[in-house]
């Protein structure tokens, strides 16, 4: 039988949370005291003295110290995982629990992470709720609220990816020293009307997006404007191979084959030209990258090509 470690994310911390650990095992003691940072570990995570352990530059830290604190209270008992996994900032816990770091450097990795993030938000009107104990359809309805007051979009349309940390660079130093961090995400929106796009644009603008990677646009008639296309081609073709039939005296049969050339589905996407556009932090900035794209909505190219092969009589 296989074992796997499953470590929690942000949003199960507790006041005395590994209390009982710290004073029975002595691993778990060892990576608390341990951890090299600017607060007060051991005080914030068994009685939270000041009430910060639910600010995230300190849930953080404290979280992934219990969940290596414990693992090594597990490994000291023999018990080691297959697998481990780790859901969201777990992921720190999980990497540690594998032995890709060591608890310190986990905790201190953490500690960033958190102080990052809490920079990030500042002067930003966001958060995050956890919903509990509320009936499904309540919940549901709020949802449904929230998303008709909002940008409008499905939840199934949106996708965040390319989660990253990156460490600027003082270049003027002689040194180069790193002066801080910065953290970026991406989030891709599909299936948005046309008419749509450049009010969620602005509004995604509005909120903090920073940089405009590309717009892509789907034609939903491309097959249908595709069939066209071609039962026009061999009506041409059909015109031509007549003028080219009475010019040399004989009489055009009937169509012994037809050959089609240059079907692409992908031609139904089509890209606007800017990519990796820096934008302000203004709404008219983004009306300004919408008005930058090459594609205009409707202006799509569908060209088909056949070859048609006549009988003569």
């Amino acid at each position: 039988m296989k074992l796997a470690f499953l470590c929690a994310g942000q949003g199960t911390q507790h006041p005395g949370m590994g209390a009982d650990l710290y004073e029975r095992c002595p691993e778990f003691r060892a990576v608390v005291d341990g951890a090299r940072l600017d607060f007060d570990l051991k005080a914030t995570m068994f009685s939270d003295p000041d009430g910060v352990l639910n600010e995230t530059r300190y849930t953080q830290p404290c979280m992934v110290a219990f969940a290596c604190g414990l693992t090594a209270v597990l490994a000291g008992l023999g018990i080691t995982p297959d697998y481990a996994a780790g859901l969201s900032l777990g992921e720190y816990s999980a990497l540690a629990c594998a032995g890709v770091f060591s608890p310190e450097q986990a905790v201190s990795l953490a500690a960033l992470r958190g102080q990052v993030m809490t920079k990030a938000a500042q002067g930003r009107p966001c958060g995050m709720t956890a919903v509990l104990n509320l009936d499904r359809e309540k919940l549901l309805a709020v949802c449904r609220q929230a998303r008709e007051e909002g940008l409008g979009v499905e939840e199934s349309s949106m996708q965040t990816s390319a989660y990253g940390m990156n460490p600027i660079y003082d270049w003027n130093s002689s040194t180069q020293e790193i002066t801080g961090y910065e953290m970026n995400t991406s989030l891709t929106v599909s299936d948005v009307p046309i008419d749509q796009a450049g009010e969620i644009i602005s509004q995604a603008v509005a909120a903090g997006v920073n940089s405009l990677d590309s717009v892509n646009y789907f034609c939903s008639s491309y097959d249908a404007s595709y069939q066209e296309a071609l039962t026009k081609a061999v009506a041409m073709a059909q015109t031509k191979a007549q003028a080219l039939a009475e010019a040399g005296g004989r009489t055009l049969g009937g169509v012994v084959n037809i050959e089609e050339y240059g079907y692409n589905p992908y031609q139904r996407y089509a890209e606007g030209a800017a990519r990796n556009m820096a934008v302000e932090e203004t709404a008219a900035a983004s009306m300004d990258a919408v008005a930058a794209m090459g594609v205009m909505p409707g202006e799509v190219q569908v060209e088909a090509q056949v070859t048609v092969t006549f009988s003569l009589q």
